[in-house]
């Protein structure tokens, strides 16, 4: 069980904890779900038709939100056809949904804010946790300076999420070790953003899982080369350990949790070989079943409790 792995669906409608779970596969709208609702004095009223159910939206009390896959289209439409109605499909059916009175774990717009990461970058800063010193920007010349600065040893990292499309192929774009700071003179490196970190030495990093008040802290430690630059090249490598978070740094999760109003959060810190704890990034979608399931965590409870109650 490794994170980005499809799982089967379960069936909608089985009962659990006394409430209705329904599970929504994104990727069924527009073809197999449908959207029906009008508005009113009230909000948004009306249904959605679901491939095994229908479900009222004054129903809906809580939602467990996670990545949007692609709608599904038929291949019939062309290019312009398919984009237009997925960009209509994500604002009609996100709209309606993100307009209801119901508890998110997140909701989608507090979620959207914190996946800038300069913008997690400074609220964490402010929340008074560690970061690497970090550059963003596209002057091929500062580049090279800031690294030489850091003695000559950066990582890359990507600013708008690990995949990457060519073609019809997905490609995933892990974290890069710089050590030439001379190939970063490159002029095409003024072409966009790019975001480089100094390299910071490493004993282990930890996953901490945030759910609501909760935190589930998960060392990773990676035995190959690849794994050790980026942990997730090389799931076979690892070995997990659950462990404790320093006090300062859960009392810093818990300050930029609250400055997005998020309830839910993958923080991924470096512990170096001197135990202080590095922030890499606060992922607020980010995945968590393949460590509760090797240490036998229970996130997925925490995070149904979440649903029910709105706390933890």
């Amino acid at each position: 069980m490794t994170p980005g792995r499809r799982q089967r669906r379960p069936k909608a409608g089985v009962p659990g904890r006394g409430h209705r779970p329904v599970v929504f596969d994104l990727s069924d709208f527009l073809i197999r779900a449908h959207l029906d609702a009008r508005l009113t004095s009230a909000g948004w009223d009306g249904r959605l038709i679901l491939p095994e159910t229908v479900v009222d939206l004054s129903d809906i009390g809580a939602v467990y939100h996670r990545r949007c896959p692609p709608f599904d289209l038929p291949e019939a439409m062309n290019a312009d056809e398919q984009r237009f109605a997925r960009v209509e499909g994500r604002f009609g059916l996100g709209g309606v949904l993100a307009s209801l009175g119901a508890h998110w774990v997140s909701h989608p717009s507090t979620m959207a804010d914190a996946e800038y990461k300069p913008v997690q970058y400074a609220a964490a800063v402010r929340a008074g946790l560690e970061l690497p010193p970090t550059w963003v920007g596209n002057v091929p010349e500062s580049t090279s300076a800031f690294l030489a600065r850091q003695g000559g040893a950066g990582v890359y990292k990507p600013l708008g999420g690990a995949f990457h499309v060519e073609g019809c192929r997905t490609q995933v774009v892990y974290a890069n070790r710089i050590t030439d700071t001379e190939e970063l003179r490159d002029s095409a490196l003024a072409l966009t953003a790019h975001c480089f970190q100094q390299w910071v030495d490493k004993d282990y990093e930890v996953r901490v899982t945030v759910v609501g008040t909760r935190l589930f802290a998960v060392a990773i430690h990676a035995t190959s080369e690849a794994a050790y630059v980026d942990w997730r090249t090389d799931y076979a490598s690892h070995r997990y350990e659950v462990v404790e978070v320093p006090d300062t740094v859960r009392e810093g999760l818990e300050r930029y949790m609250r400055a997005f109003d998020l309830t839910y959060g993958a923080a991924d810190f470096i512990v170096s070989p001197d135990g202080s704890w590095t922030l890499l990034e606060v992922n607020p979608n980010g995945e968590w079943g393949w460590l509760a399931h090797h240490c036998d965590l229970p996130i997925g409870q925490t995070i149904a409790d979440l649903l029910e109650k709105g706390q933890t």
